[in-house]
């Protein structure tokens, strides 16, 4: 599968050129920066220590993606989206693992979806689509004597807070409850704020050191707590996770799908 990596000179985007690199099946063809970059003409393989790919990342996308089966999208919300509008003209398989997306980004990416495969997710390892399930199925088990708290704790570097793990984390815990999870938010609390309202979902953010990505959902019942916990150790989970959602895309129907389709956790 020939796959294009977007944002490839940062952090996910040289993790993702060397997980394409080693994948059997997937060949890089593309890497794709902002314009004006100072990677502009390096070798992607180079670039991200894989070697020389014989792959120069260039800005301009649109003859890149006219010759790619995928794109690996990691990028900031703003650009995911006009990545969106690319490979819907070009009838490619877009896998998004950009956080910080709002609602009026994701309406945008469900319309792309009529024209292309279209896979999105707050997080793309298999452990944490796990919890998120695992989450899904103790909220709804549990009553709202049990409260939720979700905390979170990433590397000093992170932009946007909380993580989209956390935002799918809470989703999960809201459609377990059967509830809408933006009537229940309380986001990181602070001064006088009174008694915790009953069938609240909070979230806590830490930022600091090298964290790859910690996310521990609480249940908090009368005498007892329940805790479910993921840490990653490595972004290659992330990387392989978006390869492997790549690979199962192609010859998909246009459609908007998650990780937990790709992984086979469906409801």
């Amino acid at each position: 599968m020939r796959l294009i990596v977007v944002g490839a000179a940062g952090r996910m985007g040289r993790e993702l050129i060397r997980t394409v690199a080693e994948t059997d099946g997937a060949t890089l063809v593309g890497a794709i920066e902002r314009e004006g970059a100072a990677e502009i003409g390096a070798d992607a393989g180079e670039l991200a220590g894989a070697g020389p790919l014989g792959v120069e990342v260039t800005d301009d996308a649109l003859p890149v993606f006219a010759r790619a089966d995928g794109v690996l999208d990691f990028t900031v919300p703003a650009a995911t989206v006009a990545f969106a509008e690319l490979a819907a003209q070009a009838r490619i398989a877009h896998v998004i693992g950009t956080t910080g997306l709002s609602d009026d980004d994701i309406e945008k990416l469900v319309a792309a979806a009529r024209h292309a495969v279209v896979v999105q997710s707050g997080n793309m390892s298999l452990g944490v689509n796990l919890l998120a399930a695992l989450t899904r199925k103790v909220a709804a088990a549990l009553d709202a004597d049990y409260d939720i708290e979700i905390v979170e704790m990433h590397h000093r570097n992170k932009v946007d807070a909380p993580s989209g793990t956390a935002h799918m984390l809470g989703r999960a815990a809201a459609e377990g409850r059967g509830v809408e999870i933006n009537d229940h938010s309380v986001w990181t609390r602070r001064g006088h704020t009174g008694e915790r309202k009953r069938g609240d979902i909070g979230f806590q953010t830490l930022r600091g050191g090298t964290v790859v990505g910690d996310h521990t959902v609480c249940f908090a019942g009368p005498h007892e707590r329940i805790e479910l916990t993921h840490r990653a150790e490595d972004r290659g989970i992330f990387s392989r996770g978006a390869v492997k959602a790549a690979l199962w895309a192609r010859g998909r129907k246009p459609g908007f799908y998650s990780m937990a389709d790709v992984l086979g956790l469906g409801e």
